[in-house]
């Protein structure tokens, strides 16, 4: 029989249909699932022996979902600032990624599966990288994180031609990858297929990756478009469309597809997208940094479009924290849309159930209901940085503009302890820290 916790708290913000706020209630886990959620007046302590936690100051919530991260591309944060995008990739992203070696990357991995579980990320979309993934997914496993991430592929790259793999072998890498690593450390690793962009992919190597979809249940496509002006009126010089219509054209969109940014659709794009029902990553602090610009998220909301958010990479945020994006989310529409769009319930479910439903996941994580997984963060709401009042609407203002990473203090997935009470469970901070210098100073001189 599965070991049983119980987790005591002021407050149970669930993302249920109903956006229920649950006080003097306990949460009760049994293995890695919700098995009960139980009105304090009817817990019995005996039925837990240890396993009890009792936190009356601190509010329990889903853990978040990022759909759109460069695990690969932590080691370079603060050393590639201030370009716009494709400069920002021929002159620096390119050529750092290019020159990762195993030791490199494993460093970036850490450090950004150390960031991401700090601030209350349980769930990812990663990226990958063009050589080692088997670091990234070794990672992962050993995090205990749920993920998906793929081979980031490139077969074509005008900005930086050392950069790129021959197509054939693309392929079979990725097919080979995607058989060893798809739905293994208990269905918490997925593939995602991912093609870096347009611009950097053959049409062959596209739509091939799209086809091995069919022999792996539950994988995703993710890719990027649509993120800067330059890139998209250079896919149209050379296909005389727009992005989402080169990609609807060969077969790419459906709701298996995730397309980061999305900053700049024409009126027909967005009516293919609301048809494919094909996800978006917003970025707002990556799109930001880069500028890129503000993607109209409450038009395309509007239109029915499914949108979750994402990170990027921390060199072009420059964190990784989901407080981050979702206050951004929030607050760059509002100058444009006004200050009803975007409220903070809102933004705060994008964060969430809408990540897991961006996944197909909706049905075992992104809300607090019995039956689903254990994916679970501690938040101290009772901080310098919270309101005073005390009333559901304040929770989700809290989370949403005030809260930021040192409000998170004990993260679960899938029923185990990642973080607790301010620390990782799986790193030595100053370790990680340390090897990341020593890696990226390594690197530099490669490149």
């Amino acid at each position: 029989m599965a070991e049983k916790k119980l987790i005591k708290t002021k407050q149970i913000v669930t993302v249920d249909d109903e956006n229920t706020i649950l006080t003097n209630h306990a949460l009760e886990i049994e293995g890695n699932k919700i098995s009960s959620i139980i009105p304090a007046e009817k817990i019995n302590l005996n039925n837990y022996d240890d396993e009890v936690y009792d936190y009356p100051e601190l509010t329990l919530i889903p853990g978040f979902v990022q759909t759109h991260v460069h695990l690969c591309q932590t080691l370079f944060r603060g050393v590639a600032d201030d370009l716009l995008l494709l400069d920002w990739l021929k002159k620096k992203i390119f050529p750092f990624e290019n020159a990762h070696n195993e030791n490199s990357l494993g460093a970036s991995v850490k450090l950004g599966i150390n960031e991401l579980l700090l601030s209350g990320t349980t769930t990812i979309l990663d990226m990958g990288t063009l050589r080692y993934q088997e670091v990234i997914f070794n990672e992962l496993i050993t995090s205990n994180m749920r993920a998906f991430s793929g081979k980031c592929l490139i077969d074509e790259n005008g900005l930086s031609p050392g950069f790129k793999g021959e197509t054939k072998k693309e392929i079979n890498e990725t097919y080979k990858l995607a058989e060893k690593f798809h739905r293994v450390n208990n269905d918490k690793i997925f593939y995602g297929f991912a093609p870096r962009f347009v611009l950097s992919c053959s049409e062959k190597l596209l739509k091939e990756t799209k086809e091995m979809m069919k022999d792996f249940p539950g994988s995703l496509y993710h890719t990027h478009a649509s993120e800067n002006k330059i890139e998209v009126e250079e896919i149209r010089k050379r296909f005389n469309k727009g992005n989402v219509e080169y990609f609807n054209s060969i077969g790419l969109l459906d709701d298996h597809t995730v397309l980061a940014h999305c900053v700049h659709l024409n009126g027909n794009e967005k009516i293919i997208m609301k048809e494919r029902q094909t996800r978006i990553a917003h970025c707002p602090s990556a799109n930001l940094k880069l500028g890129s610009g503000i993607a109209p998220i409450p038009v395309y909301l509007k239109e029915n479009i499914p949108i979750s958010l994402g990170s990027d990479g921390a060199p072009c945020n420059n964190n990784m924290s989901i407080f981050t994006e979702m206050r951004h989310a929030a607050l760059i529409q509002k100058p444009i849309h006004g200050p009803e769009v975007m409220d903070a319930l809102s933004v705060f479910r994008l964060a969430t159930i809408e990540g897991a439903k961006a996944l197909h996941l909706d049905d075992e994580i992104g809300s607090i209901e019995v039956g689903k997984k254990a994916d679970l963060v501690l938040l101290n709401l009772d901080s310098y940085n919270s309101s005073v009042a005390e009333d559901e609407k304040s929770i989700y203002s809290d989370i949403v503009y005030s809260a930021n990473p040192n409000n998170v203090k004990s993260v679960m997935v899938d029923g185990r302890w990642l973080v607790k009470d301010n620390d990782s469970m799986l790193y030595d901070q100053e370790e990680i820290i340390a090897e990341g210098k020593i890696e990226l100073k390594k690197l530099l001189s490669r490149v």
